[in-house]
Formats: structure tokens, C-alpha cells, sequence
């Protein structure tokens, strides 16, 4: 509020000095303009009012407010100031109705988009969704884990389309997923029944909106026992994961990948799982093609595998906090197509005597 009240008193001042065939009044309307890109209506109106005043006080210096100049002068700031207020006004409707609208965006995308909790089981999580419209939370990439009887089941998958426009297909997979991976015992059973859903909106959606045999997605599907090191995975076109280990290699899993879900009709879909050790200190990093496929101001991919290199002993957050600000500043800040990543870590399973260990230790320091 300063800057347009520092404008009325120097306009005002340097008019009441200046000969009076020089009329500087008139530039008095740039306070109100200036109060109506921060401020409401009220502010901007009392704005107006003070460059109103202070127009007649230069006419009452400078010849009398009869003058046909001066009321003229007068008018004039009198419409402007009043047309600022208006838009403040219009501004601010519509500013409520854009704030109802995006928490009612923000409300349904947190629900299809579950955060993932901290750590699943054994296992510590974290994720990363950088969409590639401005107002959206999610797009047409999607991850989901899920808690089994002896493991933990992940999916992180790419559909067709960017932004709002892959919400459907979106929530299409991340429901079939939630429902599928309690109630097949193995994961080529869970894939088969994520391209049976797949399919299915396609025969079902597809044909209305004329791109039948367009609606696919690609998916990595992960089975991580608690037990054993020895972790299932199915990719369904997808990209591999990378595997972060203590020594600081980064080394993206051998995979055989099937056809994206959704095109099985065209080609037999091999869901026969790879096999990969997923030890203890280890980091899986999943992610999808918007990552890898970012290009910077030269046309240069996002090189991931050698970026993550330094970062090999990080926590899972602190892990995908580096990647995205190396991503954005990449790109120049903002991406082309939505990027999803979840970063898996196996921390160190403390020995049971260790545990009992700290406890008695704990126990006898509070006494």
C-alpha cells in the first residue's frame, strides 16, 4: 500500500509546483490501478477516493474546481477509479468460484491417488508425482502398493494421454489393482486380471469416443517378499527399475517385457515373471517414461541413472527430493508429460537381541 500512497503525494506535490499550463493530475488514476493487483475492492476503492481528493486539491490551486479542465480531470479519475473497483469485483468472484473448483479437484484426485505411507511392512516408501498440467495433482500416471500376507505388492503404470484426460483411464487401472491384489495368489494372475479390466473399458468406452484400440497403458508390477530377497516383477511395456546398492552401482533390472495392457487381443501377453535380489540396503526406483524421456532447451534426455549415482545412499525421500529439483532444472521448470517415481528401500532388519538389548537399556535408564 505504500508505493500508490508515496504515487498520490509526489504526483500531487510536483503538480502543485509546476506552471499551470502543465497537468499531471491525470496520472493519478496509476494509484488505484496499481492497489487493484494486490488488493479488494475496498482497498482500491479507498485508493480511488484519495487520488479523487487529492485531483481536487490541485484544482483548487490551480484555478478553481470550475475550470472546465479540472472537472474534466476530475470526471475522468471519478469513471476510471469507479471501472477498477468493478473489475476488482468481478476479479474476486470469479477468484472464490476458482478456489471451489480446484479444492473440489484437489479433494477427488487425493482420493484416486493415494499418498503412499511412509513404510509398507519392511519396507520404506516414498513417492513423486509431477504433473504436467498446471492445475492438476495427477494425470495419466499412477502408482499404487498394497500390503499382502507375507509381502508387499507395487504398481506404478503409465496410461495413455497427459493430464486431466488420463484421469479415467487412470482410476480405471489404479481400482482394478486395489480390488486384484488380494485376491490372486501370484502376479501373473493380478496382470492377467489388470488386462482383463483394461480390455474391458476399451470395449466398453472406447468405441464412443472413436480412438477404439487406442487405450492402453503401460505397468510394473512388483511382488516383494518379506522373507526372501528374491522380488517378481512383470512389466507390461513399461521401463525397468533401477537398483540402487550400498556400493554407490546403479544398474537397471533385465526384464522381458510383455505388451501394454490393453492391446493383449493383438498379441498373446507372456505375463511369466522376472526374478531379481532385492537385498537388504538396497533402493528400487520405479518411474515412468516422463522421467526419462524429459528433455532439456537442447533436446537432451534427463539422464537418470547417472544422476541418481551420487545420491545411492539417500533415504527414499531424500532420494526423490534430489531427483526432482535435478528434473525441473532440466527442463527449465516445468515438463511436457506427467512423471511419476517410487523409490523402495530395504533398511537393515534389527537383530531381536539388539532390540531386547535397547529396550532393557531404556528401561533401566528411566528408572
Amino acid at each position: 500500500m505504500v508505493i500508490p500512497l508515496v504515487l498520490i503525494v509526489v504526483i500531487t506535490v510536483v503538480d502543485l509546483r509546476s506552471p499551470a499550463d502543465v497537468h499531471l493530475g491525470p496520472a493519478l488514476v496509476i494509484a488505484p490501478a496499481i492497489t487493484a493487483s494486490f488488493a479488494g475492492p475496498r482497498l482500491t476503492g479507498a485508493m480511488g477516493a484519495l487520488a479523487l481528493a487529492a485531483q481536487v486539491i490541485i484544482a483548487v490551486f490551480h484555478g478553481g474546481l470550475t475550470t472546465t479542465n479540472h472537472l474534466v480531470q476530475i470526471v475522468t479519475l471519478a469513471v476510471l477509479s469507479v471501472l477498477v473497483v468493478c473489475f476488482c469485483l468481478v476479479r474476486e468472484r470469479r477468484d472464490r468460484q476458482l478456489a471451489k473448483v480446484r479444492s473440489v479437484s484437489e479433494a477427488a484426485q487425493h482420493v484416486l491417488l493415494w499418498p503412499l505411507p511412509d513404510q509398507i511392512g519392511p519396507l520404506q516408501i516414498s513417492c513423486l508425482y509431477l504433473a504436467a498440467e498446471e492445475e492438476a495433482r495427477i494425470g495419466g500416471d499412477l502408482y499404487a502398493a498394497t500390503r499382502t500376507e507375507d509381502g508387499v505388492r507395487v504398481m506404478i503404470g503409465d496410461v495413455r494421454g497427459k493430464g486431466l484426460s488420463a484421469v479415467g483411464e487412470a482410476a480405471i487401472l489404479l481400482g482394478a489393482f486395489r480390488e486384484a491384489a488380494h485376491q490372486h495368489a501370484d502376479l501373473p494372475a493380478l496382470a492377467a486380471a489388470l488386462e482383463h479390466s483394461i480390455s474391458r473399458y476399451e470395449a466398453e468406452f472406447a468405441t464412443s469416443d472413436g480412438d477404439a484400440g487406442e487405450h492402453f497403458a503401460t505397468a510394473l508390477l512388483l511382488e516383494i517378499p518379506d522373507g526372501s530377497s528374491a522380488t517378481q516383477m512383470i512389466s507390461c511395456g513399461h521401463p525397468p527399475p533401477l537398483l540402487l546398492t550400498p556400493d554407490h552401482s546403479v544398474s537397471p533390472l533385465s526384464l522381458h517385457p510383455a505388451p501394454p495392457l490393453g492391446v493383449a487381443a493383438m498379441a498373446a501377453a507372456d505375463h511369466t515373471p522376472d526374478v531379481a535380489a532385492f537385498q537388504t540396503g538396497d533402493t528400487l526406483l520405479l518411474y515412468t517414461d516422463g522421467v526419462i524421456e524429459a528433455r532439456d532447451h537442447g533436446g537432451d534426455f534427463y539422464p537418470l541413472p547417472e544422476r541418481i549415482a551420487n545420491w545411492t545412499d539417500s533415504s527414499p525421500d531424500v532420494l526423490l527430493h534430489h531427483i526432482r529439483r535435478d528434473l525441473l532444472a532440466h527442463v527449465g521448470g516445468r515438463l511436457d508429460d506427467d512423471a511419476a517415481l517410487v523409490a523402495i528401500h530395504r533398511p537393515p532388519t534389527p537383530h531381536p537381541g539388539h532390540r531386547l538389548g535397547k529396550a532393557f537399556h531404556a528401561g533401566g535408564s528411566r528408572q
